[in-house]
């Protein structure tokens, strides 16, 4: 049986890397400004998509990202591990969206992408930590959705069997197609990148980076069009201007604040016992630990 499989994924700014400049007077956060990573969870979540795909001959897996015209890198990386193609729903009118707003562009873009049998994502995005849109989605297209799931089983006469890690243990359940599975970290990590899918497909570009290459770089994209990848406007897949981005979002930051921990004082310990069991009753004492 073969698959249409859509992954979804975002490309996230690194939390390691944030500075003063990370957010904007609005609330919302200068992307164009951090370093941008794949989304820890979603490549657990594109990991599950590539087994899928491995075990269901002639299936396609295309990655859908919302976000700046750059998420375009995240597509290349997921095609150099195993995905097929990919998707940027970009415009200015997404801007600020709260996960309301997200999962609405979303569904509408998975709308217009027609036919498929499942949708999988990452549990959260580390920079909202929610864990709404995955579900969401699947509320507004009225399908069924399966969290915190940890692995595909399997998928047999229409159903898909997805173990899922809850916090006192393990659950398995079947969901019949199309769903939606959002996948934990605690899933298997993804493959890595494949060398002859890097040389194949490390000049794959979206029109906005089309733009910007060589006449010999755009004679390549019209000559193999498997390197060309989509992107899609709000326009483009019937969005409601009025429930996408800051208008659409309920949600609002009131303020923001730079909180920095600072040491009042440091002890060096030459790790003896009795300094380490000494500095343990300390902490004891003092309700650190325990």
């Amino acid at each position: 049986m073969s698959l249409n499989i859509i992954v979804l994924a975002k490309q996230v700014p690194d939390t390691r890397n944030v500075g003063k400049d990370a957010m904007k007077e609005d609330g919302t956060i200068n992307r164009a400004a951090l370093p941008a990573i794949f989304n820890p969870e979603d490549l657990n979540a594109l990991e599950q998509a590539l087994r899928l795909k491995d075990a269901n001959p002639g299936s396609t897996v295309t990655l859908l990202t919302m976000g700046l015209p750059r998420a375009s890198e995240i597509i290349r990386e997921a095609m150099y591990r195993g995905a097929d193609t990919g998707i940027v729903l970009t415009d200015r009118s997404l801007g600020g969206a709260d996960t309301l707003a997200t999962s609405y562009s979303l569904a509408q873009a998975v709308k217009k992408f027609g036919n498929f049998d499942i949708i999988l994502g990452g549990r959260q995005a580390i920079d909202g930590d929610t864990a709404q849109v995955g579900p969401q989605i699947a509320e507004k297209l009225g399908i069924p959705q399966v969290t915190y799931a940890e692995e595909i089983l399997g998928l047999k006469d229409g159903y898909v069997t997805v173990k899922r890690r809850l916090e006192n243990g393990v659950e398995t359940v079947k969901a019949p197609l199309p769903c939606v599975v959002t996948v934990n970290g605690s899933a298997a990590p993804c493959r890595p990148r494949n060398a002859m899918r890097v040389q194949k497909f490390k000049y794959a570009a979206s029109p906005t980076e089309a733009e910007k290459l060589p006449e010999d770089r755009k004679a390549l994209l019209e000559k193999r069009p498997a390197l060309r990848l989509q992107e899609w406007s709000a326009a483009y897949v019937d969005a409601d201007p009025a429930q996408i981005g800051l208008p659409g979002s309920p949600t609002k930051v009131k303020a923001i604040e730079n909180v920095v921990f600072t040491a009042k004082e440091c002890r060096v310990l030459d790790g003896s016992d009795a300094q380490i069991e000494e500095l343990v009753k300390e902490l004891i004492t003092n309700h650190t630990i325990g």
